[in-house]
């Protein structure tokens, strides 16, 4: 018996809702600073080898079972063994309860930033008007504070959004949304980097991004900070790419829109990287002073940074709009797709009502997100992303490799894959999934581990680090297994395509 799901009203509606889910902040403020800093040009190298070998091999494993399971990451995993239904509620549980939390705020601090810049409200010191006026930066984490009305207020448009979208659902919501999202995207960073091309000095820091340094590509360091964000950047082992493509027609051509979503997103990351070094390289112009003097990366990047820059290039109000419209509209797009794969999750094993679930779960979220609105959020944030990012995400990676891998049958999903693919996987897939793409990222887990006891994380407290970080991943533990106790809301639910088809 068949479970009638939702679909995609389009090829082109997925593939921007895939890649809208990949591009995130990280493809603008974290991409062009790693490349910089791991040999320019050079780095293109391990990134390519990391896209080829880990990337694609993983998101094709994550819309195959999302497609031949036909489910969100819970359902597609339950179908394959009971005992493997666990590690599809905890990705989806810990990117809803976790990292859409802080994203959601850090969106927020975006939009708040738009309007700052119509009259550069924070004059002569970014960096103190970011730090010390707009968050209210405390000592440490433990100093939590007050809320910050302010951006409590612009997090709460931002859920606002999010649940607009993904309370219409896949055709009317998500795809709708993202096929404004997407285009808009792409056509603002575009003009971002032309703009800044135009700047004198623009040149500079082009040539400081992308001059090759193939000498520190022979550190391993390079290649494992490579795979790491290709797995990031792709959105892997978030549930997201299994629900999204469980909604694909049973004629979907699988392996293409992985290739099409890896390309596009990866070519958005070096493209964006082309408008940041460029304004960083007018800025060291215009100050007299070397790159590496003006170059950050992260929050520093678009909060400290640009808002320098901004102040004294031509037209920095309207350039400064753009920007952060761009980081608004390039966070949303990734923060709908968390919430639809949670969403998705909660539609399918409890068979509740769509509208009911996404005005629940944003309500919770909302909530949730207020501690990252205090003044101590951003603390907050850095240690709940380090633990769930580098450990919870590379975690689920390996189980997913395992599950797909080895408890089903590999080789049966390649053939599902390239029964309707223009490009066929080849039987060396099933010996990436199951060996190569584990064992880097374990060796990812392992050098994580290593920096971690070598001296903890961020120069912060022990006692935080265990308190907010570690005790953030034991709730998100606790609550997936407590929606795996649950059963399914009809036992055929669990049925598999090749015993709907017998009957």
């Amino acid at each position: 018996m068949a479970v009638n799901r939702d679909q995609w009203n389009s090829q082109i509606g997925f593939l921007f809702a895939a890649v809208g889910s990949a591009v995130g902040l990280g493809n603008i403020w974290r991409f062009s600073y790693m490349a910089y800093e791991h040999g320019g040009g050079a780095f293109l190298i391990p990134y390519v080898v990391a896209l080829l070998t880990c990337g694609i091999p993983l998101l094709v494993l994550e819309f195959g079972l999302g497609h031949e399971r036909t489910g969100s990451a819970p359902l597609a995993f339950a179908k394959i063994s009971r005992k493997a239904e666990f590690f599809g509620w905890w990705p989806v549980t810990f990117v809803m309860f976790g990292i859409v939390l802080y994203y959601c705020v850090i969106i927020a601090w975006c939009l708040n930033y738009c309007f700052y810049s119509l009259s550069f409200a924070w004059g002569d010191d970014p960096n103190g008007f970011f730090f010390k006026q707009f968050l209210r930066l405390p000592e440490g984490p433990m100093d939590i504070g007050g809320i910050n009305y302010k951006i409590l207020f612009s997090t709460a448009v931002i859920w606002f959004l999010n649940w607009l979208i993904v309370f219409r659902g896949i055709g009317k919501g998500i795809e709708m949304a993202n096929k404004i999202f997407m285009p808009l995207l792409f056509f603002l960073t575009l003009f971002l980097v032309f703009w800044a091309l135009t700047l004198q000095g623009s040149v500079d820091g082009v040539v400081a991004y992308l001059k090759p340094d193939f000498q520190k590509i022979s550190k391993i360091g390079v290649w494992i900070d490579a795979y790491s964000q290709i797995f990031f950047s792709l959105s892997l082992g978030f549930g997201i790419m299994i629900a999204y493509a469980s909604y694909l027609p049973k004629d979907a051509d699988i392996s293409k829109n992985a290739v099409m979503t890896s390309v596009m997103d990866s070519l958005f990351a070096i493209v964006a990287g082309l408008g940041v070094f460029a304004v960083l390289g007018f800025m060291a112009h215009a100050k007299g002073l070397p790159i590496s003097k003006v170059v950050t990366e992260s929050i520093g990047l678009a909060f400290v940074a640009y808002p320098q820059a901004l102040s004294i290039m031509p037209g920095g109000t309207f350039f400064g709009v753009i920007f952060f419209l761009s980081l608004v509209v390039a966070g949303l797009s990734s923060s709908i797709s968390i919430l639809e794969a949670f969403t998705s999750a909660i539609i399918d094993k409890f068979n509740m009502d769509r509208g009911f679930v996404v005005t629940a779960v944003c309500i919770v979220g909302f909530a949730g997100s207020a501690i990252f609105t205090t003044n101590a959020g951003l603390y907050w944030l850095d240690i709940v992303d380090h633990f769930i990012t580098h450990y919870g995400l590379v975690v689920v990676g390996i189980a997913e490799c395992i599950i797909g891998a080895w408890i089903f049958d590999i080789s049966r999903l390649r053939e599902h894959i390239n029964k309707t693919s223009s490009i066929k996987m080849p039987p060396i897939w099933d010996g990436i999934i199951r060996y190569f793409v584990p064992a880097i990222l374990v060796i990812i887990v392992i050098s994580d581990l290593v920096a971690e006891f070598k001296a903890p994380y961020g120069g912060y407290p022990w006692f935080s680090l265990i308190m907010i970080g570690i005790n953030w991943m034991l709730f998100t533990l606790i609550a997936a297994a407590f929606f795996t106790r649950f059963p399914w809301h009809y036992e055929y639910m669990l049925y598999t395509p090749d015993e709907d088809n017998e009957e």
